[in-house]
């Protein structure tokens, strides 16, 4: 049992220390990682798991050490990262233009070791089928591809008719699974009972019977009622 309850116990200290941990270093790491981050990520990993499984002459202390200090590195380049734009492009270098005015910089696929096929690839993944509609291509330093159309080839907008649209902002969440979000209520202007009276214009008595409910910017209600029935096998033609 004790081969079990050491490993159950570092695991649930090691998990609400890289809890904290995470917080601490952000968001960033995850939607923007780069390549130190991703080496951090991996060793993070492997000290996690040494702490947990590894023989019990393993320190736990000196795991959580080494996870604080990579911490502490994390922040203090994110800090850098942010107060000095040498040392910005030095750890995320530049990003790297691969298609110029229609034509593919093939040098600079060379030097990142970026084949036709993996560009084309990451092409498509933007809904863009043919070479010859791209304008510009770059790869930025997360290894995501930025790309502008050609000027006839980008999809029209309303502006390039001369045409006005109303404010449009986020939609405040006012019931999730039958209970009344009631700051996001008030932020609306809205009080329960105007929301009950547009409830019932959809024909809600109850709202516990409102999955979801939401209001635009226009005061609009968005409302989708709750479904205990389970999905039967096939119902929208999707395995």
């Amino acid at each position: 049992m004790e081969t079990i309850y050491n490993p159950a116990i570092r695991a649930v200290i090691l998990y609400f220390t890289l809890l904290i941990l995470a917080r601490i270093m952000g968001r960033k790491m995850i939607s923007q990682m780069t390549f130190f981050d991703f080496v951090v990520g991996i060793t993070i990993g492997s000290v996690a798991a040494s702490s947990t499984l590894g023989p019990y002459s393993t320190s736990l202390g000196a795991g959580i050490a080494v996870l604080v200090v990579l911490t502490t590195l994390v922040v203090l380049i994110g800090y850098l990262h942010i107060k000095s734009f040498r040392f910005r492009k030095l750890v995320d270098s530049e990003a790297v233009v691969v298609i110029e005015r229609g034509q593919i910089v093939d040098k600079n696929l060379k030097r990142e070791r970026f084949t036709i096929q993996e560009l084309t690839a990451l092409l498509r993944q933007k809904n863009i089928f043919n070479l010859s509609d791209v304008e510009f291509a770059l790869l930025e330093h997360d290894g995501k591809l930025s790309v502008l159309p050609k000027s006839n080839k980008q999809p029209l907008k309303p502006i390039d008719m001369n045409i006005s649209t109303p404010y449009q902002g986020l939609m405040k969440d006012v019931v999730i699974d039958g209970i009344i979000m009631k700051e996001n209520l008030e932020d609306a202007l809205l009080t329960e009972s105007d929301l009950m009276k547009k409830l019932q214009f959809y024909g809600f008595e109850n709202v516990r019977d409102v999955f979801y409910a939401g209001v635009d910017s226009a005061g609009n209600l968005y409302v989708s009622k709750r479904n205990d029935q389970q999905e039967t096998d096939g119902k929208y033609g999707i395995e």
